[in-house]
């Protein structure tokens, strides 16, 4: 769990901003951390030690969490997707407008990014 840790502190260090989603109970339902940078979108989400994906989205796509068009994607292990997603190289500088958006509470224990539009 060690290594998790250390890689969740290593996201944070590239400024991924993280979100714990929870369920009508107050459970704990994942760990969700996004970046934007580059015109692109970099989101991981932590399901359990042994369950969690990552992928890179384009910077114009309105539903980060359920993206119609993916650049890149894994699943697996939390701390081998978290490991991809660090190695994972640097976008081209994207000349066009950068993506924004926050992260906004919905209910008690839940949010959800809200993309900025254009």
């Amino acid at each position: 769990m060690n290594e998790i840790t250390n890689g969740l502190q290593a996201l944070v260090a590239r400024d991924f901003q993280f979100a714990h989603p929870r369920d009508a109970d107050g459970g704990l339902v994942a760990v969700v951390g996004i970046r934007v940078h580059r015109g692109v979108f970099d989101i991981v989400q932590i399901f359990s030690e042994h369950d969690a994906d990552a992928a890179r989205i384009p910077g114009d796509e309105p539903d980060v969490l359920f993206p119609s068009k993916v650049l890149w994607r894994t699943t697996g292990p939390a701390r081998e997707v978290i490991d991809e997603l660090l190695a994972l190289s640097e976008p081209a500088p994207d000349l066009g407008a950068q993506p924004t958006g926050c992260w906004l509470p919905t209910h008690a224990g839940r949010s959800t990014w809200l993309a900025a539009s254009a």
